[in-house]
């Protein structure tokens, strides 16, 4: 009587162990989930802050800048694929076409010496350069907990928890190859 209760007591222990175990991965590999998730909202975020800015950008500059059209109806498109993405690729490209049409538009500005020296186009770059440090980091931070994940995700025994719950890889935001390319600016006479 004595070796089977011993015995159940082990079974049990070890039985309670593995389901602490085993709960315990799937908590952290949901917390690590949601993190992901979290910084990818605080991209959409600063995105959006920027895509906001953009219009009252796109106003100031064409009351100086009448015969830059094709520049300036660059920018409103590539602000409204921004607004209108929905997954982290589209997002990434669409942020990468604005910064090339915004490069442009701010070369553009050094032709007009009264258009730089308006307080409410230095207000809005000033405003423009701050919420591109604040997309800068919250890029690499959604990257980091990304990368957190994902090795979560991959490394045993988590590996098979994350197989039978069905959590996947997450995506990097990631610039294109495109990011390094100088834009094309041309001046008309």
């Amino acid at each position: 009587m004595n070796k089977g209760l011993t015995t159940g007591i082990v079974v049990v222990v070890i039985v309670a162990l593995i389901g602490i175990f085993s709960v315990s991965t799937y908590n952290s590999l949901v917390d690590k989930s949601e993190e992901v998730d979290k910084k990818y909202s605080d991209i959409s975020v600063q995105l959006e802050r920027r895509a906001d800015l953009i219009p009252n950008l796109v106003s100031t500059v064409k009351g100086y800048t009448e015969h830059e059209s094709s520049i300036i109806d660059s920018v409103t498109s590539s602000r409204e694929k921004l607004v209108n993405a929905k997954s982290i690729n589209e997002k990434a490209e669409a942020n990468q076409e604005l910064t090339a049409s915004l490069n442009s538009l701010f070369a553009i500005a050094e032709n007009y010496p009264d258009l730089k020296a308006n307080t409410n186009f230095i207000n809005l770059q000033d405003e423009l350069a701050g919420t591109e440090n604040r997309i800068a980091v919250a890029r690499k931070d959604y990257n980091e907990v990304v990368s957190s994940y994902n090795k979560a995700i991959k490394k045993f025994p988590a590996s098979f928890f994350a197989s039978l719950f069905n959590f996947e890889s997450k995506e990097y935001f990631e610039a294109k190859d495109s990011a390094n390319e100088v834009p094309d600016v041309s001046f008309k006479d």
